[in-house]
């Protein structure tokens, strides 16, 4: 019997060999299809009396990322038509299909011959959900390999099986550790951890699987096994008392309560191991359903999971443009964010020319990447030969007064990434383009200044754009692309197809003060100004942002990114908008912090927190009491500053779109997660809108509005919307646009 995703072979000792190596695809990934076809190889080794055990592996470079977009979307997709067309079994046809997975891996498990799964490469979700159902398991060595049960993340949970499985070998603190955050492991903690047989080197993988079953590996799980028993003694052992009353609090601790994945993670260990295991299973299959239901799940998979992908697929990039080739790519400037650029065009495997005014300050900037490298080969992330590959492609050069020596003429791209000064860039774009070749592109990574004026310095708009990174560059995810009023297909081609190659999820905005990321970011923190100014504590400003799902407060936020850079951002803006362009009370707090303190952020040790030497930790200033008249803590509404936090963020949002610099909800809400970390388990800032529904939304910033003042007053869209019963994803239809 032959298959399009998989294929069988039979050796001489009656062991088969099946390979996972889906056509047209660079990683295997479980669809319906697959799913339906692994069920008939089942059927076919047990029918197969000549057939003695079986080793699962894959044909590509790595084993398995898990679920397709396909069957994430299919279960949404089956609730909502069953919702319309049978309420009263809507229910009960979305558990029938979760358990697709579930019990196709337990008929493997229990089909009477043992299997063993060869794990290279990544390992992740569903893959290993079905790893752990083979009787035995073996590992690369290699530093590729990563496992994993990543679901939490985007707001689900391991519902093959992988919540029963896991506490069933390993223990349950550390099964709980790993399902709850998600992590990674390498083969030797996987192993340590009893989740692995063995760890091998890579060419050992199949003969070592083979040898697994030619040494008379049982076909029986260890949990179906009589007299199994629980790693650590199951749930009612003196260890398990400690355990279990602390770890919904430390889960608390950790989330506040916003993933309802993450709790069920909990509930599904806790109830299952005091069951058999297959009633487990159903536990865990009502739990997935349950949580398939909740607006968090569906948002974060829409999100973090589906246009996530989309967008880092090209979403965006106008068609019939041919694919950009960097044959050499150009950074101008070697300052930090310079010569960071430098180093994750370098990693993508890019020659880079690194320029600054001279040998040293160019040098200086390459050390910014021998320092990542250093990093990485010290932790085991990079080996040494590639490390000083990567460097041999940095290329540090002076001549910044004179590009023409700079060694441009034949580069593809060049960014510059000069101090924010208009001046400043204005000399540099003249200076670039008079030796720069005729179809390069120039970008300029500004953070705040709009593009179409800086466009104006260049003898061909048409060619030049914005691509403005966050920092620190090599671990953030987001880059901002922005469109000048002038800029092209070709530009903003090249552009995304860089972002592609840097592996980095772009997003395209339309250009304005700020752009889009940033402009949240600034109403997060004034809104905490605000607080500051009523005489919040500051302590309960930064407590309720992370109980409303921020990673940081926005004070902790303004110090990294530099108290003196929001007095410039002031200042500039009310150089540029007049004075009204600015609430002067919030002017007069920076002033003091920077002008009187000398408070300028994290960099200069002191901000809003004060940084004391390592191993100290940094604590809030206590001068900040002394600012404004405090109020007594019992009289604030800490729920009402969550809201504060959320909706003000949301509705810049909503104001962006309203005004047409951000197109696309799905930008919007993956810029606003990945660029500043707003609340994940609500999906991004339009996610939250829609999930709440846009009328209750408007409600809500109608009553901030009336305590808190007008900036939260609801935008003419946003009322139109809630009138219509409209929804961001409804009326902005990315899908339908994208199709169209």
């Amino acid at each position: 019997m032959s298959y399009t995703n998989f294929t069988i072979e039979t050796d001489a000792d009656g062991i088969a060999l099946v390979t996972w190596d889906m056509p047209d695809k660079s990683m295997n990934v479980f669809t319906i299809e697959v799913m339906d076809e692994l069920d008939k190889i089942i059927d076919q080794v047990v029918a197969d009396g000549a057939v003695k055990g079986v080793v699962i592996t894959s044909g590509k470079s790595s084993f398995s990322g898990g679920a397709d977009l396909s069957m994430i979307k299919a279960s949404f997709d089956l609730l909502k038509d069953a919702q319309a067309k049978d309420p009263a079994t809507a229910v009960e046809k979305l558990f029938e299909a979760t358990g697709r997975m579930t019990w196709l891996f337990r008929k493997l498990e229990t089909c009477g011959k043992p299997w063993v799964s060869a794990i290279n490469g990544t390992c992740m979700g569903g893959a290993f959900e079905m790893s752990l159902a083979c009787h035995g398991r073996v590992a690369s060595n290699a530093k590729s390999v990563k496992i994993a049960l990543p679901e939490v993340k985007v707001g689900i949970f391991p519902g093959a099986g992988g919540t029963q499985r896991v506490p069933r070998l390993a223990n349950a603190q550390d099964a709980l550790q790993m399902m709850t955050t998600g992590s990674s492991l390498t083969a030797a903690r996987a192993k340590a951890m009893n989740l692995l047989h063995q760890v091998v080197e890579p060419d050992q993988l199949i003969p070592a699987a083979r040898q697994m079953i030619k040494d008379g590996l049982k076909p029986v799980q260890p949990w179906d096994e009589k007299g199994f028993k629980v790693p650590g003694g199951g749930i009612w052992t003196p260890a398990s008392a400690q355990l279990w009353p602390a770890a919904p609090a430390i889960l608390r601790r950790e989330t506040a309560g916003n993933y309802p994945g993450a709790l069920a993670i909990l509930k599904c260990v806790y109830e299952g191991l005091q069951v058999p295991f297959e009633t487990g299973l159903k536990i865990e299959q009502r739990y997935f359903t349950h949580i398939l239901q909740t607006t968090e799940a569906f948002s974060m998979i829409r999100s973090l999971f589906i246009s996530m992908q989309e967008l880092g697929k090209g979403a965006r990039r106008p068609a019939g443009v041919p694919k950009a080739e960097f044959r050499k790519v150009a950074v101008i400037g070697a300052g930090f964010m310079g010569a960071s650029i430098a180093y994750v065009t370098a990693a993508a495997g890019i020659p880079v020319v690194l320029v600054d005014r001279d040998q040293e300050a160019a040098d200086k900037g390459k050390t910014v990447s021998e320092g990542l490298v250093a990093g990485a080969v010290g932790k085991g992330r990079m080996s040494k030969e590639d490390g000083e590959k990567l460097l041999s492609l940095i290329t540090p050069t002076p001549d910044y007064a004179n590009l023409a020596d700079a060694d441009l003429a034949d580069a593809d791209l060049v960014i510059e990434a000069v101090f924010e000064d208009r001046t400043v860039k204005k000399e540099v774009t003249e200076k670039i383009e008079a030796v720069l070749k005729e179809d390069a592109i120039l970008a300029s990574n500004t953070s705040t200044l709009p593009i179409t004026g800086l466009a104006k310095n260049s003898k061909r708009p048409d060619q030049f754009i914005g691509i403005h990174f966050f920092s620190p560059v090599d671990k953030m995810m987001l880059v901002e692309v922005i469109l000048g009023k002038e800029t092209g297909d070709k530009a903003l081609a090249t552009a995304l197809d860089y972002v592609a190659a840097i592996k980095k999820t772009p997003i395209v905005v339309n250009d304005t003060r700020g752009f889009y990321v940033n402009r949240c970011v600034f109403r997060y923190m004034a809104e905490a100004y605000d607080m500051l100014i009523e005489g919040v504590p500051a302590a309960m400003i930064e407590n309720a942002a992370k109980m409303a799902g921020m990673p940081v407060g926005p004070l902790s936020l303004n110090d990294e990114v530099a108290v003196d850079l929001s007095y410039k951002v002031f200042k500039a803006a009310i150089a540029d908008l007049g004075e009204k362009a600015v609430d002067p009370r919030h002017l007069d707090l920076v002033t003091k912090l920077v002008e009187g303190e000398g408070r300028l952020g994290r960099k200069a040790g002191k901000g809003f927190y004060d940084y004391p030497p390592k191993p100290a930790k940094k604590k809030l200033w206590p001068g900040l009491k002394a600012l404004y008249p405090q109020q007594k803590a019992d009289d604030v509404d800490v729920k009402v500053l969550e809201e504060r936090l959320l909706v003000t963020i949301a509705l810049e949002a909503a104001r962006t779109m309203e005004e047409g610099i951000v197109t696309d909800p799905r930008e919007a809400d993956v810029g606003s997660i990945l660029g500043f970390g707003f609340a994940p388990y609500t999906g991004g800032t339009l996610s939250y809108i829609d999930g709440m529904s846009v009328k209750t939304f408007v409600a809500l910033c109608e009553k901030l509005a009336a305590s808190y003042g007008s900036h939260f007053q609801p935008t003419p869209l946003l009322k139109d919307m809630a009138a219509k019963g409209e929804t961001f994803y409804s009326r902005f239809a990315p899908q339908e646009k994208k199709a169209a």
